[in-house]
């Protein structure tokens, strides 16, 4: 009898101890290199989709998200009607870890103007596999335009020390390096604290702009892409096939100044601190999807994935 009362106190206590034991590996496991996969998509969720939630456009996204084995997502010029079906459908799909807390949004524009979004609001939006901690929600230097920009930040909580951004820096060139420069400085800030920031999103500057510069590190020095002085390297800019330095284009607007290899511009950009990476990395941009129902293409920027490993 005595040897059984025992055996089952041993029991109960090793029952109690491999949850914790658990846990502890997963903290240890955060605390060391990890490899994510970055998507990000500027959508036109007004522009083009004029706020639908059923012309295909959230299943494109979400499956996408899928197929590329994603860790984080970023959205600009997405409706928050489009947000919330982006929530429901990841989650028909479990891809979040804990499908209520895996999503944040921040308004750009409010809503209210029936001609936009449907009257809803219209931002940016950041989804993760991993759940999420409080939002940064950071209000870019006013350009003076309606649509107010942002920088959009959230921890994982698993101990990583991982953040994830996103930002749609203004077109407007009196305020478009004010804008890159509170990015920078947010970003920064973070590294400051020991965090590890990534940020995705549309900069309205190609790699090859002077007022990119202060990202870039001073490593990165490619007649394509001189005279940098930053300290980050953007996920497609080592691929020797794909003008290196630059990457390959994104976006089917308006190039500005003619892109270094030619072709379109590349905007859309996914940058990491050099001083974190812990090992190699690699970024592409993918062909733009033409199944959205009643329109040519299901935007005009193509969506950028990356992959990268961080200390």
């Amino acid at each position: 009898m005595r040897l059984r009362l025992r055996l089952a106190l041993l029991g109960a206590l090793s029952a109690l101890l491999i949850p914790a034991a658990t846990a502890a590996t997963a903290e240890a496991d955060a605390s060391g290199p990890q490899t994510y996969v970055v998507w990000q998509w500027n959508v036109a969720g007004d522009v083009i989709h004029e706020g639908s939630t059923g012309d295909g456009l959230i299943t494109a996204a979400a499956s996408s998200i899928l197929n590329r084995s994603a860790d984080f997502a970023s959205f600009n010029e997405l409706c928050e009607s489009q947000y919330d079906a982006l929530i429901a459908e990841l989650r028909t799909r479990d891809w979040p870890q804990d499908p209520d807390n895996f999503a944040r949004f921040e308004a750009s524009r409010q809503p209210g103007n029936p001609s936009v979004c449907r009257g809803g609001a219209f931002g940016n939006a950041i989804f993760s596999k991993r759940p999420l901690g409080t939002a940064d929600r950071l209000k870019l230097p006013d350009d003076g335009s309606v649509e107010k920009r942002n920088m959009l930040c959230a921890p994982l909580v698993d101990g990583s020390g991982t953040r994830f951004c996103t930002t749609h820096i203004t077109t407007n060139q009196s305020y478009n390096v004010s804008q890159l420069e509170f990015v920078r400085n947010q970003l920064e800030t973070y590294h400051a604290a020991g965090e590890t920031p990534l940020i995705a999103g549309d900069f309205n500057a190609q790699p090859h702009y002077g007022r990119l510069n202060d990202f870039y590190a001073a490593s990165l020095d490619v007649p394509n892409n001189p005279n940098n002085t930053g300290q980050y390297r953007e996920l497609d800019d080592n691929d020797p096939g794909n003008c290196i330095g630059y990457g390959e284009w994104t976006s089917e607007g308006t190039p500005g100044a003619p892109p270094p290899c030619g072709g379109k511009a590349k905007i859309d950009l996914i940058f990491v601190r050099e001083s974190d990476l812990a090992g190699s990395y690699s970024g592409d941009s993918l062909s733009i999807s033409t199944a959205c129902s009643g329109v040519a293409e299901c935007s005009d920027h193509r969506i950028v994935i990356g992959t990268v490993t961080v200390a």
